[in-house]
C-alpha cells in the first residue's frame, strides 16, 4: 500500500473523530465562559475575580481525571491493538471504580475549603473570599459527574459512539446556559448559582452518556469482579506524564495569579480569568485534535503499526496546523469584540487588558498543538524522561519564568508573552531531543519521532498494500502469494494466504463498497513473524464481523457464506474488532 492511501485513511478517520472530540472538550470550556459572562455582567469584577482563583483548583481536577482517563484509554488501546478483550474490560471498571473514589475525596475537600473558610492560601482580598467560598460549595457537587461524564466520553469514542456524547454535549451547554438565568439573573445567588448551574449541568452531561452504559447494548460493561485493580499502577504510570502538564499548569496559575496581584491587582486577574476562559473554546480545537490522535497513536503501538504511526504526526503537521492557525488569526482579529462579552467599558483599564490577552494568546496555540501530540508520543511510546522534562518546562518554568522576569516592566502583557515564548521553548525541546538522539538533525518523520529500529516487523518482513478495486484484489493476491514465497515460505501456505487474503477482501469491496455512496479502501497488511504469516485487513466501510456471518450460516445452506467459511479453516486464528469505526480483521495462517 502506498503511504498516501494509508494516510488518506488515516485522514478521514481523524476528520470523522475530531468535531465530537471538540465538543466534547469544549463543554468544560462552555462552564468557564458561561460563568465568566455572568459573572461580569451580573454579580460583578469580584465574582470575575473568584473564578480566576478557582481556576487552579479546577485545572488540579482536572489532571487528576486526565491521569486516570488518558492511562486508561492509552491502556485499552493497546488491549485493543493486541486483541485482548479480557484486559479491556477490566480496565474500564478499573477506571470507573477509580474515578469515584477520588471524585468523592476532591468534592469533600471543596466542602470543607468553602463551608470553613480555609480559602486564605488562595486569597487575603476580603472582598473577594466570601464569594470564591460560595462559589467552592457549588463547584463541590459536580465533580463526581465531571469525572465520569469525562471518562464515559473518551470510552464512547472507543466504542465508535461519539454521537452520543454530542448529544450530551449540547444538552449540557443548553442545561447550563438556562439555569445560569435561574440561579444568577432571577434567584440572584450570585457566585453559588454560578457553581451551582455548571455542576447541576455536568450531572446531566453525564447521565446522558452513561444510559448508553446501563442498557445493555455496550461492548465495554461495569464489572466489580474484572476489576483489574493490579493496573491501577500502569493506569497512574501512564497517564501521569501526560497529566503533569496540567498539574504543573496548577502550581503556574497560583504564581501567576500571585505575581498579577502584586505588579497589576485584581483588574488583572480579572482580564487574564476572562480572556483565559474564553480561550478555553477555542483550546478544545487543539486538545479535541490529541484526544482523536491519541486513539490511533495508542492502538498503532499495539499494533506495531510504523506506518500509521508516523501518518499521524504528518497529518498533525499537514492539517491540524493550518487549521489552528486559521483559527488562531480569526481570534486576533475578534479581539474587542471578545472583549465586549465580559466588558462593555472601553474606558476600564480592564477592557484593555483583556483585549491584549485575544490579540497575543493565540499565538502560542499552533505551537502548544505540536507539543501536546509529541508529549502524547512520548507518553504511549515509554518516553518518560522527556515527558516529565517536557511538562516541568511548560507548565511551569517557561510561563512562570518569563513572567516572573518580564512583568516588572512590561506589566500585564508579560503574562500573554511568557505563554508564546514557552510555546517555542518547547518545540526546540522536542527538535533538539531528536538531534542529540539521532546525532544529526532529523531527516524524515521516524528519525524526528525516534521511533525505535526495532519497532515492529522489520522493512523486509512486511508489506502493505491497498486495494480500491475488484481488479486490486486479484493483484494484492499474488503479491501476497509471492511476499510469502520470497520469505521461504512453502508453496502450500503461501497459496492458502493469498487465496485468504483474496477471499476476505473480495467480500469487503463487493458487499462493503456498495452499502453507500462513500469512497472507501482496503488496507492490508502482510507480516511474517515467527513462522507465522499475519494478514491484517482493514476497512472504512460499515462494521461487519465475519466471525458472527460463520456462526449465522452454520446448519443453514451448505453452499452460503462458503468463502468465510473456509478462510476459518484455512487459518489458524481469526480475530476481528471494530477499532475507531475501522473493521480490522486479523489472520494467522
Amino acid at each position: 500500500m502506498e503511504p498516501t492511501a494509508n494516510r488518506k485513511m488515516v485522514t478521514k478517520l481523524l476528520f470523522r473523530l475530531l468535531p465530537v472530540q471538540v465538543l466534547l472538550v469544549a463543554v468544560g470550556s462552555v462552564n468557564s465562559i458561561v460563568s465568566s459572562f455572568f459573572a461580569s455582567n451580573y454579580v460583578g469584577i469580584d465574582a470575575m475575580t473568584a473564578v480566576g482563583l478557582y481556576s487552579p483548583l479546577n485545572m488540579l481536577i482536572s489532571s487528576v481525571s486526565t491521569i486516570l482517563v488518558g492511562g486508561s484509554v492509552i491502556l485499552c488501546g493497546r488491549y485493543m491493538g493486541e486483541n485482548r478483550q479480557e484486559k479491556m474490560q477490566g480496565v474500564f471498571s478499573l477506571q470507573l471504580a477509580l474515578s469515584v473514589l477520588i471524585a468523592t475525596v476532591f468534592t469533600l475537600l471543596l466542602l470543607l475549603a468553602g463551608a470553613f473558610d480555609l480559602t486564605g492560601f488562595l486569597t487575603g482580598d476580603r472582598a473577594v473570599r466570601p464569594l470564591l467560598n460560595r462559589f467552592l460549595l457549588g463547584q463541590s457537587i459536580g465533580v463526581l459527574p465531571f469525572m465520569l461524564g469525562s471518562s464515559f466520553a473518551s470510552f464512547l469514542s472507543l466504542e465508535n459512539r461519539g454521537k452520543r456524547t454530542l448529544l450530551a454535549s449540547l444538552i449540557y451547554i443548553v442545561v447550563n446556559v438556562l439555569l445560569n438565568l435561574l440561579f444568577v439573573r432571577v434567584m440572584r445567588l450570585e457566585a453559588l448559582g454560578l457553581a451551582l448551574a455548571s455542576s447541576l449541568g455536568m450531572w446531566v452531561f453525564m447521565g446522558v452518556q452513561a444510559q448508553y452504559y446501563l442498557s445493555g447494548r455496550s461492548h465495554l460493561r461495569f464489572s466489580p469482579g474484572r476489576l483489574a485493580w493490579g493496573e491501577s499502577r500502569d493506569v497512574f504510570r501512564i497517564g501521569l506524564p501526560g497529566a503533569l502538564c496540567n498539574l504543573y499548569q496548577t502550581a503556574r496559575g497560583l504564581i501567576v495569579n500571585r505575581l498579577l496581584g502584586v505588579f497589576v491587582g485584581s483588574a488583572g486577574i480579572s482580564a487574564f480569568a476572562a480572556a483565559n476562559n474564553l480561550l478555553t473554546f477555542v483550546w478544545a480545537l487543539p486538545a479535541g485534535m490529541l484526544a482523536v490522535s491519541r486513539m490511533l497513536i495508542s492502538v498503532s503501538i499495539g499494533e506495531e503499526d510504523r506506518q500509521t504511526l508516523t501518518d499521524v504526526m504528518r497529518i498533525m503537521f499537514n492539517r491540524f496546523i493550518p487549521l489552528m492557525c486559521a483559527v488562531s488569526a480569526a481570534v486576533i482579529f475578534c479581539a474587542v469584540p471578545l472583549t465586549r462579552i465580559f466588558y462593555s467599558d472601553a474606558a476600564q483599564p480592564v477592557f484593555s487588558m483583556t483585549a491584549w490577552g485575544f490579540r497575543i494568546l493565540p499565538l502560542c496555540m499552533p505551537l502548544s498543538v505540536i507539543c501536546m501530540h509529541f508529549t502524547c508520543y512520548g507518553q504511549v511510546s515509554g518516553k518518560q524522561g522527556l515527558v516529565h522534562l517536557t511538562g516541568l518546562v511548560d507548565g511551569v518554568i517557561a510561563v512562570a519564568g518569563f513572567t516572573a522576569l518580564l512583568i516588572p516592566s512590561v506589566g500585564m502583557n508579560s503574562v500573554y508573552i511568557a505563554n508564546v515564548l514557552n510555546g517555542v521553548v518547547t518545540t526546540l525541546l522536542f527538535f533538539g531531543y531528536a538531534c542529540l538522539k539521532n546525532r544529526r538533525l532529523p531527516r524524515n518523520m521516524e528519525e524526528l519521532m525516534v521511533i525505535p529500529a526495532d519497532f515492529g516487523a522489520p522493512e523486509g518482513a512486511r508489506m502493505d498494500l491497498s486495494i480500491r478495486s475488484l481488479d486490486d484484489v486479484v493483484k494484492v493476491s499474488q503479491q501476497v502469494q509471492s511476499f510469502c514465497l520470497s520469505r521461504g515460505i512453502d508453496g502450500r501456505r503461501a497459496y492458502l494466504a493469498g487465496l485468504s487474503m483474496e477471499e476476505m477482501a473480495g467480500n469487503i469491496v463487493d458487499h462493503g463498497f456498495t452499502k453507500d455512496c462513500k469512497r472507501h479502501s482496503v488496507d492490508v497488511r502482510v507480516v511474517h513473524k515467527d513462522d507465522d504469516i499475519i494478514l491484517r485487513i482493514k476497512d472504512d466501510c460499515v462494521p461487519f464481523d465475519p466471525g458472527e456471518r460463520r456462526a449465522l450460516a452454520e446448519g443453514a445452506d451448505p453452499a452460503g457464506n462458503i468463502g468465510i467459511r473456509m478462510v476459518f479453516k484455512i487459518a489458524r486464528d481469526v480475530q476481528y474488532q471494530n477499532i475507531l469505526g475501522l473493521n480490522v480483521l486479523t489472520l494467522r495462517i
